[in-house]
């Protein structure tokens, strides 16, 4: 994979469920970290003293956050909705020519800033809240 345009990354929501993904507006940056947890199972009998895993075991998730540019757009209004409703509908994230991952986020926070002579920003963080699919380019 070669370098690629940070603006390509996109986060998507699905506005109304019908699977339909919308960019979410304003955003300027964006991230996504993949955690899978490791379930330890060394014992007396392990080689040499080393550590050993369980393959398969233990917890994954995926988190994703972004900041940007607050616009009050139909996706920023879908996004508040979602946190205070407490909703864990579907995302997508693009990541271009690697692929897309698509599943259930939990917004987990929302804050917003702004200074007297500057324009009004916002932070968006996200927390999987079940199994994700991924889709190869």
């Amino acid at each position: 994979m070669g370098a690629q345009n940070g603006k390509d990354l996109l986060i998507k929501v699905d506005l109304t469920g019908d699977g339909q993904f919308e960019t979410v507006a304003g955003l300027r940056a964006t991230r996504i970290s993949f955690n899978a947890e490791s379930v330890d199972v060394t014992s007396l009998e392990s080689q040499g003293g080393w550590r050993e895993l369980l393959a398969g075991a233990g917890v994954k998730s995926a988190s994703i956050s972004g900041s940007g540019v607050f616009k009050d757009a139909n996706t920023d209004e879908r996004a508040r909705q979602i946190f205070f409703d407490g909703e864990t509908p579907d995302f997508q994230v693009i990541i271009p020519d690697f692929g897309i991952v698509e599943g259930a986020f939990q917004i987990t926070s929302i804050e917003y800033a702004g200074s007297h002579n500057g324009e009004a920003t916002y932070e968006m963080a996200m927390a999987s809240a079940g199994a994700l699919t991924f889709t190869a380019v």
